[in-house]
């Protein structure tokens, strides 16, 4: 899953890293890989967090959703990968039938992107479920 974070840096500061699809999450670091990589396992422990408490994971948005809010005017935006897979608890084989054009399509999908086919299965079935989420 790729969640979108906003960068700052003031000339006397290392890079700060907001990420607006996780409230309270925030990272830093002295390069801009190196906060980014910060970042990465920032989220982590903030979705395990997030898992443990029994609440779902919060859905990225679009880095476009966010380009009116003052609060990330003057930041530098990018993606940050994060695998679900890891925190999401144990993991369970299943049998599931799909078309073959359907698999197809999502192996090639999931190999532009460097993602497994599991791993892109369990973040759509995850997006999916919150966008259609019955409160």
């Amino acid at each position: 899953m790729r969640y979108p974070v906003v960068l700052h840096k003031d000339s006397e500061s290392i890079y700060g890293v907001t990420v607006p699809d996780v409230p309270g999450c925030f990272s830093a670091g002295d390069t801009v890989d190196e906060a980014l990589l910060n970042t990465s396992e920032a989220i982590e422990c903030h979705l395990e967090s997030i898992l443990m408490d029994g609440e779902e994971i919060p859905m990225p948005k679009t880095i476009e959703e966010y380009f009116e809010n003052p609060d990330f005017a003057g930041g530098t935006w990018a993606l940050v990968e994060v695998d679900v897979l890891k925190i999401s608890g144990q993991v369970r084989r299943v049998n599931v039938t799909i078309p073959e054009r359907i698999l197809n399509r999502l192996d090639g999908f999931a190999r532009k992107r460097g993602e497994s086919r599991s791993g892109l299965l369990s973040a759509a079935a995850l997006e999916y479920l919150a966008a259609h989420a019955l409160d």
